[in-house]
């Protein structure tokens, strides 16, 4: 929503200022410079992405505009099911959560949380953690080394397209260049023309400067730093479910490992300490 307006924003302003210098709207309407953009981009991302980096270019486009990173109530239904989690084993054992983990939309405990069960990375994240615990295959040493390194492998795989993103912000105001000097050219093989009609191909041959400025600075390097941002904020789930995790195998009691998990949310969004412990309470109430 805010990504749409933020453009909105962007096109009503430089449309607005060259109206309002006198300038005709009329001569910015060149769709052969749409096209040329429009291939040449999409060609060069064609070109640049390899395998499955296609289809999460695709994903980190939609991803931009979507708008969509863990809320302060999505932490604090995560917490809520940490906590509830941390719990349950400490009272039955950590191989009682196997029927839990084997299918979660069906688990009495994660069923409770539906904001959790929609992000399937998270999911999946905490899925594989619990059934090392489940299993006894890791101490805790050894499940912080594996969780952290998948951490890093999802941001460093999700940092691939974006990079893409980038790159084809980069390469628009050579293509505006090239766009430019291609009008330039076409006028030039009509020297014979009025000079009205000389300086309408003129400034169309500067409107494609116009546009990989406009496009890269404007729409697609945004929209690259929006993904990435996204990314950041979004890893902070991940990285919350990490810390609690790994506190819980060290012996922490549950109340103190959601702590651990809490501590990784960046402030803006991290429920207080007042709100978490409410939050636990009613847990530990409804559970007992």
């Amino acid at each position: 929503m805010f990504s749409f307006l933020g453009l909105a924003v962007v096109g009503l302003a430089v449309l607005g200022g060259f109206a309002m210098t006198g300038g005709s709207l009329q001569v910015l309407m060149q769709p052969n410079e749409l096209v040329l953009f429009a291939g040449a981009c999409l060609g060069t991302l064609i070109v640049s992405a390899v395998g499955n980096v296609r289809g999460q270019l695709v994903d980190v486009i939609w991803k931009a505009f979507s708008d969509s990173v863990p809320t302060r109530q999505d932490y604090l239904d995560l917490v809520k099911l940490l906590y509830e989690i941390f719990s349950f084993m400490r009272r039955n054992g950590a191989v009682a959560l196997d029927e839990h983990i084997t299918d979660v939309h069906e688990s009495s405990i994660f069923s409770k949380y539906p904001s959790f069960l929609e992000n399937e990375q998270a999911v999946e994240f905490l899925v594989d953690a619990l059934k090392q615990i489940v299993n006894g295959t890791a101490s805790a040493e050894e499940l912080d080394f594996m969780l952290e390194n998948e951490l890093e492998t999802h941001h460093e795989e999700r940092s691939i397209p974006i990079g893409l993103l980038k790159t084809a912000g980069d390469a628009l105001p050579g293509l505006g260049i090239i766009a430019a000097v291609l009008g330039i050219v076409t006028t030039m093989g009509h020297l014979d023309a009025s000079p009205e009609e000389i300086g309408h191909n003129v400034a169309a041959a500067l409107v494609g400067t116009f546009l990989g400025i406009l496009l890269s600075y404007g729409l697609v390097q945004p929209l690259a730093t929006n993904a990435e941002l996204q990314e950041l904020i979004g890893g902070r789930y991940l990285r919350c479910i990490k810390e609690g995790l790994v506190a819980a195998m060290r012996g922490a009691a549950p109340i103190v490992a959601i702590e651990f998990a809490r501590k990784a949310i960046f402030a803006a969004d991290r429920p207080t300490s007042d709100e978490t412990d409410l939050a636990c309470k009613q847990v530990k109430a409804a559970t007992t």
